[in-house]
């Protein structure tokens, strides 16, 4: 059984605060704000040997203005469903709510170990302030403050007596990753639900619904992969407040982090300038890229409007010509799958090692029946290519006078390269060496 801690109760308490001091790292947002968090967040922990999974949830609220409410309170009822222990949060500063007793309610009924936690007691006399906690009846209150540190140890003490067994360091490790990225509400967290069969992220017609970036494990052709749903990505001068700033960044350190990239566009808006960006830097940080375009089922066609589309998509982003296209409808459920297949494949395609053997018998003749223009009166030869053992696709071809191969001949050996072996969906870099 899998040692999963999660962290709930009611808005702005400090759980997210808390989530990132366990974890070690500024994974969650945090604001003072109410309902920064939406959707379940998960990280990985320690604590003398054990190792646990701690799932961040949004603030738990019934009756209140927020229209992410209800799916706000669903998230945190999966969160329970899924934990070992439970760490009720309360606040020791605005003292005993009407939220917490009512909550208090829900998780008895869960018939899991609760942990009542009283955090924000920096000083002792806050900490004295805890004991009106005992009101709710769950036990022994551990005063707290997330933001220190302070009395984190004597609860984690507790917490991982329910530990059967010491865990996983990071279970996440070696998992082949894929990002869901895009500008805001082109259907990303549609996808993810579609491709899941469930309610994983929250979804609305509301730009910026999904804050944190998302991930969630994915099985296909028999091999795990893990699927990162991000924050939508607008141009900094569009980006008004703090929130939507580290929603970005999260979605740029996603990106980052993955192996393969989709590149979701909105078919009804054409590809935009963010869209190409994000494409770009994809391509520089030398990741896998599938481009989707979603809400196909929207738009006014005929036998020509895909290959219309696909052109004007090419020409923008040249020139990057080798990415898989897909117009897709998550709303239909059209073409979805076929798209996280083809993702699939180009993780494939990135991870791929060719023989010296191949590369050379492919290669060779090509170079010789078309050689490299001679520049200043010499002549280049190039006599040997192989793969280098590093984590993307590159290429050494070694050659007397590497200084003189030109671009235009650079991209010629690329496109070969790409004729003779599958490299669809990732950039590859050709360097020319010292014979």
């Amino acid at each position: 059984m899998p040692n999963i801690v999660a962290i709930v109760g009611r808005p702005n308490v400090g759980k997210s605060t808390f989530f990132n001091r366990l974890v070690e790292s500024r994974q969650a947002i945090m604001d003072n704000v109410s309902g920064v968090t939406r959707d379940r967040h998960y990280g990985h922990a320690e604590w003398c040997g054990k190792f646990f999974t701690v799932i961040d949830t949004g603030g738990y609220v019934v009756g209140s203005d927020d229209i992410f409410e209800g799916a706000i309170r669903e998230q945190v009822e999966l969160a329970i469903e899924e934990a070992t222990v439970l760490l009720f949060m309360v606040d020791v500063e605005t003292g005993l709510h009407h939220l917490d007793q009512e909550f208090a309610q829900v998780l008895r009924r869960s018939k899991k170990p609760v942990y009542l936690v009283a955090n924000k007691a920096d000083t002792s006399n806050k900490g004295q302030m805890a004991g009106e906690f005992y009101a709710l009846g769950l036990g022994d209150v551990y005063p707290i403050s997330s933001q220190t540190g302070s009395g984190t140890g004597d609860l984690l003490d507790e917490v991982i007596k329910h530990f059967e067994d010491e865990g996983v360091e990071n279970p996440n490790e070696g998992i082949p990753r894929i990002s869901i990225l895009g500008r805001p509400n082109v259907g990303k967290s549609s996808f993810l639900n579609a491709l899941l069969g469930r309610e994983r992220s929250i979804v609305t017609d509301i730009a910026g619904t999904t804050r944190d970036s998302i991930d969630t494990h994915y099985q296909l052709f028999g091999k795990n992969f893990i699927i990162t749903d991000t924050a939508g990505m607008r141009r900094k001068a569009k980006v008004k407040d703090n929130i939507e700033f580290y929603s970005v960044m999260r979605s740029v350190r996603a990106l980052e982090a993955s192996d393969v990239c989709i590149v979701m566009l909105d078919a009804t808006r054409g590809i935009e300038s963010q869209d190409v960006n994000i494409i770009s830097l994809a391509e520089r940080s030398k990741k896998g890229i599938v481009i989707m375009v979603n809400k196909w089922d929207a738009v006014e066609k005929d036998h020509k409007t895909s290959e219309k589309f696909k052109k004007e998509i090419f020409e923008r982003i040249a020139p990057i010509d080798y990415a898989p296209i897909f117009f897709t409808s998550v709303l239909e459920k059209q073409r979805i799958f076929q798209t996280i297949e083809k993702a699939v494949e180009v993780y494939g395609n990135r991870a791929k090692k060719v023989p010296t053997s191949a590369l050379n018998e492919a290669m060779l003749p090509e170079i010789e029946r078309y050689p490299p223009p001679a520049v200043k009166a010499k002549y280049i030869k190039i006599k040997y290519i192989t793969q280098l053992p590093v984590y993307t696709p590159t290429f050494a071809f070694f050659c007397n006078l590497p200084q003189y191969i030109l671009k235009p001949y650079e991209r010629f050996l690329e496109n070969k390269m790409r004729e003779h072996f599958d490299f669809e969906g990732v950039p590859i870099s050709l360097v020319f060496r010292k014979k």
